[in-house]
This record gives C-alpha cells, structure tokens and sequence, in this order.
C-alpha cells in the first residue's frame, strides 16, 4: 500500500535526511588509500548515533553493518571489513540511511579512491546523471514509468547495463515500502505519482551487462563480468508543483 506523508511527517523525514547526508559527506571526506570499509562504517555509526538518530541498515534482515560499502564490481549490499582495504584507483558505492523519530532517509553516493580512470569516472558521473534525468519527470499526476524511462534512456544511451534485480522502493516509517521504483520501464505506464509520496530512486548502473549475481555471502551483488558497477540514491518528497530531495 502506498501512504502519503502530510506536511509535518515529511520535515521529520527531512531531518532524517539531513543526518544521512552529513554522514555521507563525511564518508566521501575520509575516503583514501589504506582504510578499510570497516572504518568507514564505524565512520558512519558514530556520526548517526551522535545526532540522536539510529543506522536503519545495521541488523535490518540480518544485515551487519550500518553502510553497504560495495566496490569496483560490487552493485550493492557490500559487507564492510576489516580485511576490505581500499587502494588507489577504486571506486566505492556507499549505500546508507537513518531513522530519527521514526522516519527513515536513505541514499548512495560513488566515490573514486584516489586517482581513478576516466572510464571510472564516467560511469560515476552518468550514473548520478540518469537519477537527475529521471527526477525531470518527477511531478504530481505524472506516472513512474516516465522516471523509469528516462533513466534508463540515459544510461543506456552511454553505453551502459541498468540493473534490472535491484529497484528503488518507497519510503517512510518503514525502509521498503510500496512502490517499487525500476531504473527501467516504459514511459506513460506504471503508478501514478501523487503529491505526499515519498520515493527512493536509486540507478544502479553497471559498466559492461545488466545482469548481476550474487555471491555466497548472501548480500554482496556483483557484475555478472566483473566490470565495474555504480551507485546513486536519494530519498525525494513529491510536491504540487514538483518534488524536493531530503537527502541532498
């Protein structure tokens, strides 16, 4: 079931946000040669329990850390560790939210570690692209294929495979809710997009194929070939006149 938010439910998920990206901005900070992605969770805990909130990842079906830190073929759902030491030329997908009052926020942001190639870069740069192309489409009365569409056009039009496993997902006083958000679909089709929804778009977009599996760990998703995956998401507010994103 869908739920729209009143105005005064949406400001306490819009606090949320905040703290979700304070978090992140501190991440992409302490991003570098040598750390591990363990540092980096404990990074992103201590920052979210100082300001009274609560990771919304850590332990949610069994899910051990506070961040997905996924990286170079990893999509998503990456398990951080001691022994996961980033080096130069990496890129990393940081995927995370936090509950404060109850409501939740979640977004994902790629990072390069160091130096990295311009085909890294790229990919980084459309992907986070395709979700801006797709938010053009945001509006009350609009349907959710038309986002979908347009972010798939854009990514595939560089040349690149969107994940069709994973999707974004609604948001609220739950992490998942209804509706399913692809980052691929047919323009005009799919649910209609009314003001006081809130959504987590989310492109996942790999270099090479589409196609992704899943490794024994249970949570790790990985290219299919192995070339490199991106990732970027933020919680949005649909409006009258358009949308505000809470996590930006």
């Amino acid at each position: 079931m869908i739920t729209i938010k009143s105005a005064s439910q949406i400001e306490k998920m819009r606090k949320s946000g905040e703290i979700t990206k304070g978090a992140l901005d501190l991440i992409e900070k302490s991003i570098k040669p040598g750390i591990s992605t363990k540092a980096l969770d404990k990074i992103a805990y201590d920052y979210i329990i100082s300001k009274g909130a609560k990771p919304n990842f850590l332990n949610y079906n069994g899910f051990p850390g506070t961040i997905c830190a996924s990286v170079n073929d990893e999509v998503v759902h990456g398990i951080p560790s001691k022994r996961a030491i980033l080096k130069e030329g990496d890129i990393i997908s940081i995927d995370m939210g936090a509950i404060l009052d109850g409501w939740h926020s979640d977004a994902a942001r790629t990072f390069g570690v160091g130096k990295i190639s311009a085909e890294a870069q790229k990919l980084i740069d459309v992907t986070r692209e395709s979700f801006f192309e797709g938010l053009k489409y945001v509006k009350h009365g609009a349907k959710l294929g038309d986002v979908s569409a347009a972010i798939q056009a854009y990514a595939e039009g560089h040349g690149y495979g969107v994940v069709r496993d994973l999707v974004g997902h609604g948001i609220g006083r739950n992490l998942h809710e209804d509706p399913s958000v692809p980052n691929f679909g047919r323009a005009g089709h799919g649910v209609k997009l009314v003001a006081g929804m809130t959504l987590a778009i989310e492109p996942m977009i790999n270099e090479g194929t589409w196609k992704v599996e899943v490794l024994d760990d249970d949570w790790t998703v990985v290219t299919a070939d192995g070339k490199l995956a991106a990732h970027y998401e933020n919680t949005i507010a649909i409006t009258k006149t358009g949308y505000e994103i809470l996590t930006l």
